[in-house]
């Protein structure tokens, strides 16, 4: 499995080490799954980061050292609908063919979630849904 964190997984795990979203990070450090993300999903949550949970930046700096940074093909298509910010992050899940997405964003990519048929192939999920099927 190769797994995606969007932004606001990497906000939560920054700033709630003993959430889901950081157990999540810590399965994937522990081999079960390979974990990446992108430059503008990292920049959107170091800067929610600082502006909310000003101490985090730092546990978010060492959770990075267990998750792969990953360009987006610009190219490539996103599901019709989704903002192109959120468009540009899907970009690079499907550039590291990732086989999971995980986001919390349900405005944007609820009506999206677990429709393989709608994402490339991608199950887009939130953490408590990717920890249920596991």
């Amino acid at each position: 499995m190769r797994v995606f964190l969007d932004a606001n997984v990497l906000f939560t795990a920054a700033h709630n080490p003993h959430g889901k979203e950081a157990f999540v990070i810590e399965l994937g450090a522990a081999g079960h799954f390979s974990l990446s993300t992108s430059d503008a999903a990292l920049m959107e949550a170091e800067h929610n980061l600082a502006v909310k949970h000003p101490h985090s930046p730092a546990f978010l700096e060492a959770l990075m050292n267990n998750i792969t940074l990953v360009a987006a093909d610009l190219s490539a298509a996103f599901p019709e609908g989704l903002p192109l910010r959120d468009g540009v992050i899907f970009q690079a899940a499907r550039s590291c063919h990732a086989t999971h997405f995980l986001t919390g964003d349900l405005r944007h990519f609820g009506p999206f979630m677990n429709r393989t048929d709608a994402t490339f192939s991608i199950t887009i999920q939130t953490v408590a849904q990717f920890l249920s099927a596991m």
